[in-house]
Order: structure tokens, then C-alpha cells, then sequence
């Protein structure tokens, strides 16, 4: 492919981003630079694990799995030798860095992509035992964000309360920091066939990875006390949870794979976690930490009830959902009650969620967000770094 010198070039490194919904966003972001850069006026350079990940044609890539296989490989890549291939590449007009940390380059706009909520995880010391990196994450990656970004020309985060928490924890000003919105599902992923399950029991579902800042076991604990007082076949609750994936998934198997209610259903692949979608009557969503939860974006297109966290993310992820309740993420005996409302027919304590203003700039599609970093100019200079 032949480039020419009225070309700008733009690059994006995400070689962290393999896996999950992180490879989605990847995948989107190459997917409209690739349409982009079909218009002949941009070069787009896209530095990742694996090519064979996200082949999009127009884009050439730099492959390379060194870092990903330690994390002292991966700040030594990001902070030694990416300097080295923004050299190599020539004059960058943007650098895009889509996973969390700001690499030192030679470019004339940079750029970075926070979807990582770890700086603002409240953990428990029993997680050290089962998800010791997920610990030592929510330690160290407020230290890992700060390197450098102040470097960049914009941060991007995918909610309000984010950026709010950015400006207090880092001092950016409020202009530096794009809100992405994430895309809402098409409705075709709306229409599937029911279940074989038991239409007479009310049922719940939670999809999540079997991570312990989903918060899985605090459903698990619902569903018990509400199993001993209700007695078994009452309600069916879902989760995506095999048992076998991880230490805190076997904990999680070990401890409650004898309540009848509770069913670990594993991982399930979008066209069936749709179909869970439509045949379940509310979505459980626990989890103490994210960046947006989609989930509940998904589910709320189905106009059921949620039961939500009360935590900032699910109070802004559910805007405009009409049948909401928050419960305390510490307490089982919480979630127990809302639930047993439900089973019982009661929904007189779900209520519709308010949309609040989202501060400028804004971006609703990757279009939306390629304008704004290309045109909006907020530091002309040439930044190296040394």
C-alpha cells in the first residue's frame, strides 16, 4: 500500500486488548479507521497482539506479544520501545493508546483510552487469596494512569462519574476529557427463541466474567436465604459461572452449587445470552466496579426490571430505564428482599431512572470521536518525551 506525504497518519496501540469486550472496542475503533483510511488521506498504523484478531484491510499492523506475557514487559514496551517505533513510523499526526496507559512517543496529538474503573475499586483482603492480581491492579493502576497523562492532548472515559473522578484524582480540566458512549445493541439481537425453562418460575439472570469484583456471591447468597425460606422451585437465578474457569469461580461452585435455584451456566456467546435476555424476567447486575456495565444497556432495551448496585456506574449505565431498583452491593439480605418483591408479584418499588446532563466533549460513535481528536487542536506542539 503507497502513501502519500499529504497523508496523516494515526496510530493505535492496544496490545493488551485481546480478549472480551476490550477486543470489541478494538475491533470497532479499526473498524471505522479502516473505512477512514480507505478515503486515501489517512495511514493508519494499528500496534497489537495479533493481526489475526482484527484484520481490517487499509490498516497495517505491528505485531507482537512480548508484553502481554509479563507486566514488566509491558511498562518496559510502553515506556522504552514504543518511543522507538513512533520514530520508526515518521511524522504521527495521532497516537491513540486504547488500553489505560499514556507510552512515551514522539507524536503531534496524543491520546488515551481509559476503561479500566481499578483506581476506584474498594477490594477485601479475602480476594488476595483467589484473585491476587485483581488486588494488585486496584493497587497500582492509579500510579500506572498517572505516568504521562498529562501528556495527552484528550483522555477518553465512558461516563460522567468517571471523568468526575479523573479531574479530582489527576487535575485534568474538564475540556481534556471526552465522554464516549458506548453503542446502544441493535434490535435484531432483540429477537430469539424462548428458553426451555419453566415459564410458571420467575426468573433472574447475571452475566459477568468470573471475576471477584462482579460481586457473584452476593447473588449466590440471595438466592440461598431466599431458597430456605421459600423452599426450592420458586425461582431460577442464572449466572454465568461454569466453576472450573478460575479460583474464584470454584469458590464460587464449592460454596453454592447445592442451591437448587442457582444455575451456573457459563460462559454463553452473545446470540445466547440474548436468549437469556428475553426469557428472563429481571437482570441482577452486583458488580462493584465498571466502567459502564453493559449488561444493563443490553437488558434494558427488553423494558423488564433490574436490580442494580447502588453504585455511580449503574445509577448512570441506567438512565431513562423505566422498572430500576438499587440495592446495597454488601448485603445479601438486601437483594434477598427486593427479589422476593418480584417472585411475589410486587413491583410497586421500581422506579425509572433520570438521565443526567453529560458534560462536553462528548462522543456517541467512533466517528463522533476521530472528529474531535483530529480537528480539536489543544496542544500544537511537538511532544517528546525523554
Amino acid at each position: 500500500m503507497k502513501y502519500s506525504s499529504n497523508e496523516k497518519t494515526i496510530v493505535v496501540s492496544a496490545v493488551n486488548l485481546i480478549e472480551a469486550g476490550t477486543l470489541a472496542i478494538l475491533r470497532e475503533c479499526l473498524g471505522y479507521l479502516s473505512e477512514l483510511a480507505d478515503g486515501g488521506n489517512y495511514r493508519v498504523i494499528a500496534v497489537v497482539y495479533s493481526k489475526d484478531l482484527v484484520n481490517f484491510p487499509n490498516i497495517e499492523y505491528i505485531e507482537t506479544q512480548w508484553p502481554k506475557k509479563r507486566w514488566i514487559n509491558r511498562l518496559c514496551f510502553e515506556y522504552v520501545s514504543m518511543k522507538e517505533i513512533s520514530k520508526e513510523i515518521g511524522h504521527v499526526s495521532l497516537w491513540l493508546s486504547l488500553h489505560d496507559t499514556t507510552p512515551n512517543v514522539v507524536a503531534e496529538r496524543r491520546a488515551v483510552y481509559c476503561h479500566n474503573p481499578f483506581p476506584f475499586y474498594k477490594w477485601k483482603w479475602r480476594e488476595s487469596l483467589f484473585a491476587p492480581k485483581i488486588v494488585l491492579f486496584a493497587l497500582f493502576s492509579k500510579f500506572i494512569y498517572r505516568k504521562n497523562i498529562h501528556k495527552n492532548n484528550f483522555v477518553i472515559v465512558q461516563q460522567q462519574w468517571l471523568k468526575d473522578e479523573f479531574i479530582k484524582l489527576f487535575g485534568l480540566s474538564k475540556e481534556e476529557l471526552i465522554v464516549a458512549l458506548p453503542d446502544a445493541p441493535k434490535n435484531e439481537e432483540f429477537v430469539g427463541f424462548e428458553l426451555d425453562k419453566d415459564p410458571s418460575l420467575y426468573s433472574f439472570i447475571f452475566a459477568g466474567s468470573p471475576n471477584s469484583h462482579k460481586n457473584f456471591e452476593i447473588i449466590c447468597k440471595a438466592s440461598n436465604i431466599l431458597q430456605n425460606e421459600l423452599g426450592s422451585g420458586k425461582f431460577s437465578v442464572y449466572i454465568t459461572v461454569k466453576g472450573t474457569e478460575n479460583k474464584y469461580a470454584e469458590y464460587l461452585y464449592n460454596n453454592w452449587s447445592k442451591v437448587d435455584s442457582l444455575k451456573f451456566i457459563g460462559f454463553q456467546d452473545r446470540k445466547s445470552m440474548f436468549d437469556y435476555y428475553n426469557s428472563s424476567n429481571c437482570l441482577i447486575f452486583p458488580s462493584k466496579v465498571e466502567t459502564w456495565g453493559l449488561p444493563i444497556t443490553e437488558f434494558s432495551a427488553f423494558n423488564k426490571p433490574m436490580l442494580l448496585a447502588d453504585l455511580p456506574y449503574a445509577h448512570e449505565t441506567a438512565a431513562g430505564s423505566k422498572f430500576v431498583s438499587f440495592f446495597d452491593a454488601d448485603s445479601p439480605e438486601a437483594l434477598a428482599i427486593q427479589m422476593k418483591q418480584l417472585i411475589s408479584g410486587d413491583e410497586s418499588f421500581l422506579k425509572p431512572v433520570e438521565s443526567k446532563p453529560i458534560e462536553e466533549p462528548t462522543a456517541r460513535s467512533w466517528k463522533e470521536l476521530f472528529e474531535i481528536l483530529l480537528e480539536d487542536r489543544k496542544k500544537e506542539n511537538l511532544i517528546t518525551n525523554s
